[in-house]
């Protein structure tokens, strides 16, 4: 994305949330990635947060894979909330479970930009056709399977019709895995494409406290294996002074996000994207969520930042596309 034009919104205007849900299989995070890990069955009680999500008038973008939208038990309930108008159908590629598997398996490969352009257009190709199969309309936001947008992804967007991208995430680097460097990114949207038609909306992120202006540069010298032996980096976080914190309820107290959100507003940013993964709605689905107790509580902080953001922010809720439209007119 090195063409970049980078969006502005009005500091007049009332904050804008989006909400977007990785709506993905069940694996174990902390093994290699597998083709047979598929399950879904988190999706049977995806209602959880679609419950918290309708009582504050929220449309979430449920951006699915190939295992949730090949398989009815996973995109029935979606389907359901998207055809009453309670949600938004985008798609997220993981490569390793969606066809055609003609790449190695590997931590490089699962960063679905990484893969040869011909190979990453038909994965994305036939995934789009089955959520248009399972669906019924085309879906036109996408989120790269562990943020892996690459070199050839923004074309691949725009010749199968895609509109809106949010694989940015902002301010963190994966490239020690083999993905990414989105560390000179920020929170503020903007336009990209070979007509600048397409728009990026990077998951709201960045770095709090008195020395957020040493960003990442300074960040990454306090994580330095020394500074961190000595408590240096978890002293400057507990002061406050150099946190990142990212907009999503998993890995972040609600605290941590108002901190977050105020932050970027004070740096002029009205746009905020809020994520989390759907199998976080189960316990065992994800690292984040391992108890009944810990659902509650994760559910319970999605609660809590959606009213700070309506009720003391006086915010506003748009799904992606609503965004675009709206940027596209003012």
């Amino acid at each position: 994305m090195s063409e970049r034009k980078l969006i502005r919104v009005d500091s007049e205007t009332r904050p804008i949330l989006t909400v977007v849900i990785h709506t993905e299989e069940e694996f174990d995070w902390n093994k290699p990635h597998e083709r047979e890990a598929t399950g879904v069955k988190h999706m049977h009680h995806i209602d959880r947060a679609q419950n918290v999500f309708d009582s504050f008038g929220i449309v979430p973008n449920y951006v699915v894979d190939y295992p949730i939208a090949s398989q009815e038990d996973a995109f029935g309930p979606l389907k359901a909330y998207a055809d009453s108008g309670r949600a938004l159908i985008g798609a997220h590629l993981h490569p390793w479970v969606s066809p055609p598997h003609d790449e190695a398996l590997n931590a490089r490969n699962s960063y679905p930009g990484n893969l040869p352009r011909a190979l990453e257009h038909e994965k994305l190709r036939i995934l789009t056709e089955q959520i248009k199969t399972s669906f019924g309309t085309s879906p036109l936001t996408y989120l790269a399977g562990r943020y892996g947008f690459g070199p050839n992804t923004g074309e691949i967007l725009e010749e199968l019709g895609y509109e809106v991208d949010i694989s940015v995430a902002a301010s963190i680097d994966y490239s020690a895995d083999g993905g990414p460097d989105y560390s000179g990114y920020s929170s503020d949207p903007f336009w990209f494409g070979s007509q600048r038609r397409l728009l990026s909306l990077p998951g709201s992120g960045g770095y709090v406290g008195t020395l957020r202006a040493g960003g990442t540069p300074l960040y990454r010298r306090l994580m330095h294996p020394w500074l961190r032996k000595a408590k240096i980096s978890g002293a400057v976080a507990r002061l406050r002074l150099l946190e990142r914190i990212r907009l999503s309820p998993e890995d972040y107290s609600e605290p941590e996000m108002r901190r977050l959100t105020k932050s970027l507003l004070a740096d002029g940013v009205r746009i905020f994207v809020f994520s989390f993964h759907s199998p976080s709605v189960m316990p065992g689905g994800t690292p984040y969520v391992n108890s009944d107790a810990d659902l509650e509580r994760f559910l319970e902080k999605c609660r809590r930042y959606f009213d700070f953001f309506m009720r003391e922010l006086g915010g506003t809720t748009m799904t992606p596309l609503e965004v675009k439209d709206w940027l596209e007119r003012h």
